[in-house]
């Protein structure tokens, strides 16, 4: 069956044909310059969570901002996650660093947090409006040492998904669970040999070029065997137990999947929607809401899955996105940054747009918000699968920069052992892996 988009998500994600990448900054007469100066100006810079990622649909929500509260001025960057974090640490190194992100954890806490550029954002944590938002939520957004850096707005589980058309013709649909969209590690591995017995040489690929999309993989190689990236007080990582090497050889092994180190998450979910590839790694929600509107390419039905499993549930990599707030010292910034905040995620009205932008669901109750829509209502089936979220972990920028730099060694012919024992000695023993 054809899934449907509500008439609402469909006008969010057809703002994705507009370019996104300069600076939004609504001062282009000398009148506007004037009045200028008498604003707090800030910056925003958004990666592409949905649509915070096109400049369009952000800066409406920041005009609708500029109406309540004409005494401070947005400006709007949109970035991408192959060069995103680089733009900010440049920008930041010269002294013109944005007020305001829009990410997860990951870089909000584990990153920049830790580092000591972030702002505490405890007092928009004490406002009755955040004692609503789930505390595994709640949890990722505050630093060990107490503060919290990021005030969240909408979270998702990513999943896999696969080519329903390819499946069905080669019978390969016998080996998944429609109703639960799950699968077990045999079913998966049957699958992609049948896949292959019916032509199909490129069944999925293990794309690592970069960290962009390392959710994918990282969840389908703990899925495999039962492993985990990280111990449950989020103190070490663990890539290095049987279950995950086990996994790694598996992938390597099985014909049909292939380690591409030339290869990004883009580029794979490109191949997958051209119909050359039979499964993505790299998928949820908002992206193929992007596909099915935007991509004139795509003519198969899309299935999403969870990642195999060899006993027991599947656990999914869950996604955090919220407001970051860097402190330059500037406490007037600062407040005007904490005012954007509070305009976005305390009043109703104004949090289901910001949600709806992402395509994704809100960190607190608001029941109906994808009332009608198909594809969001399946979508939703995932939420009960989302597993640990362990991104807090310390040193996670370089444990992310080791893992696909692991892979590649994997698909170059690296035993998988040996690379598996280097990257486990580099990230557990605070070692560089620049």
């Amino acid at each position: 069956m054809k899934k449907t988009i509500s008439i609402c998500m469909a006008l969010l994600a057809a703002g994705a044909l507009t370019a996104c990448g300069g600076k939004d900054t609504m001062t282009d007469s000398p009148l506007l310059e004037k009045e200028a100066e008498k604003e707090t100006q800030i910056t925003l810079w958004t990666f592409p969570v949905g649509n915070w990622g096109n400049l369009t649909t952000v800066s409406s929500l920041i005009t609708s901002f500029h109406r309540e509260h004409p005494e401070i001025h947005v400006n709007v960057e949109c970035l991408n996650y192959d060069n995103g974090d680089e733009m900010i640490r440049e920008a930041i190194a010269n002294g013109n660093g944005p007020d305001l992100v829009f990410e997860g954890p990951e870089r909000l806490v584990a990153d920049w947090g830790d580092q000591g550029l972030m702002a505490d954002l405890s007092d928009l944590w004490a406002l009755d409006t955040a004692s609503g938002i789930y505390d595994n939520i709640r949890k990722a957004c505050q630093h060990s040492n107490g503060s919290y850096y990021e005030f969240p707005v909408c979270m998702t589980a990513h999943c896999m998904a696969i080519n329903y058309d390819m499946f069905q013709e080669a019978g390969a649909l016998a080996y998944i669970d429609e109703e639960n969209h799950t699968w077990t590690t045999e079913d998966f591995i049957t699958a992609v040999q049948t896949l292959r017995a019916y032509g199909q040489e490129h069944v999925g690929v293990i794309y690592c070029k970069n960290q962009s999309g390392d959710q994918g993989t990282r969840a389908l190689v703990n899925n495999l065997y039962g492993g985990t990236f990280t111990d449950e007080a989020h103190s070490a990582y663990t890539i290095d137990s049987e279950e995950n090497i086990q996994a790694l050889k598996l992938l390597q092994d099985l014909e049909g999947i292939e380690f591409k180190s030339d290869m990004t998450p883009s580029d794979e979910i490109a191949s997958f929607c051209r119909g050359d590839l039979a499964m993505a790694f790299c998928w949820n929600a908002s992206i193929e809401i992007t596909q099915i509107i935007n991509n004139s390419e795509l003519n198969f039905e899309i299935f999403p899955m969870t990642f195999p499993v060899s006993q027991g549930t599947p656990k999914l990599q869950g996604g955090i996105w919220g407001f970051g707030v860097f402190d330059y010292g500037d406490e007037k910034r600062v407040q005007a940054a904490k005012t954007f905040i509070r305009f976005m995620t305390e009043n109703d009205t104004n949090y289901k747009r910001a949600v709806l932008t992402s395509s994704f669901w809100p960190v607190r109750d608001m029941s109906e918000i994808y009332e009608n829509d198909m594809l969001m209502t399946e979508y939703s089936l995932f939420m009960q699968y989302m597993g640990d979220y362990y991104q807090i972990t310390p040193g996670w920028a370089s444990a992310r920069r080791g893992w696909w730099q692991m892979l590649q060694k994997i698909g170059n012919g690296t035993d998988i052992t040996s690379a598996v024992e280097e990257f486990s000695q580099q990230v557990n023993g605070n070692m560089s892996l620049d």
